[in-house]
């Protein structure tokens, strides 16, 4: 039975906590935050756990054997770093950390200790992603053109991160996961509409060695809620709805094709393409519960997560990127290949 700590009561606490709970080889030992009426509300949900406000309890309690960080970005470092001097093994809320070098650390650091260090990815457990990887990996959609995401709606303004390291952070965990090939280099422009906070509304495109393309678009203030996702390939082409309800992906029969035949050279060089449309079945478990049970069989038997160290750096590293892009108004920044591959 693995003993784990929970570190933080917010927004997502509450459904990580319900998770580990529910999964029969981890119990949760403990729950801390700084907030004693939030440990309140833990205490009726999970009574079995002691709660804290003293984060320090969690690493001075030597039967626990892992740390779930689920606080503000700013604070992630700092407590996953001490977690991990502790000797516990480490799943941490996404964005990893709040710099690449950060991130950097706590990989170098987890490797050193042998311990796991795990990122909260959830979106590369669902069933729905997980069988775009599939689709990609069989080959089914041919060469992969571009990769065209949406995801907006009005709200939830964050306090420590822009829109970018909030929502876009999705995307790209997502697209680094399913994709062939991993961006060379980002472009963004983004705007903020409220005095004196972060970008409410932003724009990626990421540039690879390939022709393939990828675009994300992330908004705070739509008055819609859009979670939606387009990836053209030269056979066939996806749409996936993060929304719907029983067809979250559905593949397209459709594309284009090229006349090369030099007797045609006088006739639409274009053809096009429209075949059948099929909506692939997936199974309903909660993502968050395959994570929660992918982090404990790594904490088992000392494998690596899917959704790891290196994986949680990826994203940074192009969430950094896209910062510093929009800062110089679009300017291309290149990603450092050796990291993001």
């Amino acid at each position: 039975m693995i003993n784990i700590g929970i570190v933080g009561y917010g927004y997502w606490g509450p459904n990580l906590v319900r998770n580990f709970v529910e999964t029969n080889r981890a119990q949760v030992t403990a729950i801390s935050d700084l907030r004693p009426e939030r440990l309140t509300t833990a205490k009726m949900r999970c009574p079995a756990a002691r709660t804290t406000t003293s984060f320090q309890e969690l690493l001075d309690d030597a039967s626990i054997d892992a740390v779930v960080i689920a606080t503000p970005v700013s604070s992630h470092f700092d407590l996953a770093c001490k977690a991990l001097n502790a000797g516990k093994h480490v799943l941490v809320e996404k964005p990893m950390t709040a710099s690449a070098e950060q991130a950097a650390r706590l990989v170098d650091l987890a490797a050193g200790k042998r311990l796991v260090l795990m990122v909260d990815h959830t979106f590369i457990y669902t069933s729905a992603v997980r069988k775009i990887r599939q689709l990609v990996d069989s080959g089914d959609l041919g060469q992969i053109y571009y990769y065209d995401s949406v995801r907006i709606n009005l709200g939830l303004f964050q306090t420590d991160v822009n829109v970018i390291w909030d929502l876009a952070v999705h995307d790209l965990s997502i697209l680094n996961y399913v994709l062939p090939s991993r961006p060379t280099a980002v472009a963004a422009t983004g705007m903020c509409h409220l005095p004196g906070e972060s970008e409410n509304i932003a724009y990626l495109t990421l540039f690879f060695d390939s022709s393939l393309l990828a675009h994300v678009h992330v908004n705070w203030l739509a008055p819609v809620k859009i979670r939606r996702t387009l990836i053209g390939g030269s056979r066939k082409m996806i749409l996936y709805d993060d929304l719907e309800g029983s067809e979250k992906i559905k593949v397209y029969d459709k594309g284009i094709s090229v006349n090369q035949e030099p007797e045609k050279l006088y006739q639409m060089k274009i053809n096009y393409r429209a075949g059948d449309m099929w909506a692939p079945q997936l199974d309903n478990t909660e993502a968050l519960r395959i994570e929660a049970l992918e982090f404990v069989r790594c904490v088992e038997s000392g494998s690596r997560p899917l959704t790891d160290g290196e994986a949680g750096l990826g994203v940074v590293r192009i969430l950094e990127a896209a910062t510093a892009s929009i800062a110089r108004r679009g300017a291309l920044v290149e990603l450092d290949k050796e990291v993001v591959a």
